[in-house]
């Protein structure tokens, strides 16, 4: 598919299908982009892409709080890109160097079109839920239904699937005019229009990044079913990116950035009501669209609603103790294994028969970076600074 191809698609087509379209084209090659992955000079600034949700938090907050220039880093205003495919394509180009992607597109992004992206640490766990309609009160009502997905290569499709198989229900891609009782129909669909695609009943459910959830539930359009980290326990979501070639040729460089993004998760573990105000509309930085509320209702802590949502089903595991959000930006290789045998399972559109000859234990050592982040925790006191013991191996918990 070309370039021109892609510019001319249908109007009927929907916006988040072209997106993935249009990302399938750049990860394929397809689509010629104009400074591929330009050289970097030793001077060239950070230069952020994010989307507008709470999985970009560490990167405004460094930002906000002038971490980067704290280690004598020349740093640029965020750009605030609308889609996946406009980062993605940014990234690729040159136009930014420090992004947050979608942990399962990382694995795209490398095996699947063989461009040198690394992840050098987490961002965030966990941060994202499964909204449903009020008259849906467990999975299995999600027979003969349609459910929205931020992007197929993306840990909530990942999530949202597992939940359906556990369940004895059977995911359709493309679906015909009738579903089957067992079926559900998943669909991309761009975040913003999730809320309203809910509310006139043109879905039965979504399950995306906060604070989409939140703002669903705020707005009274929907209720949470289930949190993702309620059922993968502290499963990261997306992680930070960067191009292979500045950790060879600038380590010193990548070295700071990773130090600014850590200790802007330290941070935000201990301030998480004013980490909410920096990212709203209202804040100086205008990082995200949402107000201060909306956010704090991901952020901060709120017993009296955590035992409703153990009540109401949504969390099933309190005996874990884990927040809505939460921050530690080390990428445990186990996770790495476990998203790479999941994402084998995973039915997505497009073709993904590279990911057969996945190994992954190889993906754990190949895809991830450790280096810079090991570094940046030992320099905070090691990893008990984010409530962890000190080791880096953790076992997987993955739950119905």
């Amino acid at each position: 598919m070309h370039d021109d191809t892609l510019a001319h698609l249908s109007d009927d087509l929907p916006l988040s299908r072209r997106d993935f379209l249009r990302l399938s084209a750049l990860l394929t090659g397809s689509v010629a982009l104009p400074q591929l992955a330009r050289a970097a000079s030793a001077n060239d600034p950070v230069r952020i892409g994010y989307l507008p949700i709470t999985d970009a938090s560490p990167l405004l907050v460094a930002h906000a709080r002038k971490l980067f220039e704290a280690q004598g880093l020349e740093v640029e205003a965020p750009r605030l890109f609308r889609s996946w495919a406009q980062i993605v394509e940014a990234f690729m180009a040159g136009q930014v160097n420090v992004v947050h992607l979608l942990s399962p597109m990382t694995v795209w992004a490398r095996y699947g079109s063989n461009f040198p992206a690394k992840v050098v640490a987490w961002n965030h766990m966990s941060g994202s839920a499964l909204t449903v309609a009020p008259n849906i009160r467990e999975i299995r009502d999600l027979g003969g239904r349609k459910v929205a997905v931020p992007f197929w290569y993306s840990i909530h499709n990942v999530v949202l699937q597992h939940l359906l198989r556990e369940n004895g229900l059977t995911v359709v891609t493309r679906p015909a005019d009738a579903l089957k009782p067992n079926e559900v129909a998943l669909s991309i669909m761009a975040p913003a229009d999730m809320g309203p695609a809910l509310a006139n009943g043109a879905i039965a459910g979504f399950i995306v990044a906060e604070p989409f959830n939140a703002a669903a539930e705020t707005n009274g359009i929907g209720r949470v079913l289930r949190f993702t980290g309620d059922v993968w326990r502290e499963h990261a979501c997306c992680v930070l990116t960067m191009h292979e070639r500045d950790l060879k040729e600038r380590p010193e460089w990548s070295q700071k950035v990773v130090n600014a993004l850590v200790e802007a998760q330290h941070w935000l573990r201990d301030n998480r009501r004013e980490g909410a105000r920096l990212l709203s509309k209202d804040a100086p930085g205008k990082y995200t669209p949402f107000a201060a509320p909306v956010l704090e209702r991901v952020l901060v802590p709120d017993a009296a609603r955590q035992q409703q949502y153990v009540r109401e089903g949504a969390i099933r595991h309190p005996e874990w103790k884990d927040e809505r959000i939460e921050y530690q930006p080390y990428p445990f290789p186990s996770y790495t294994e476990q998203l790479v045998r999941l994402l084998k399972q995973t039915q997505v559109e497009g073709d993904n028969r590279f990911l057969a000859g996945l190994d992954p234990a190889f993906v754990a050592r190949d895809l991830v970076d450790d280096r810079f982040v090991k570094k940046s925790i030992a320099a905070l006191g090691g990893l008990k600074a984010f409530g962890l013991p000190e080791k880096y191996t953790r076992s997987e918990t993955l739950v119905a």
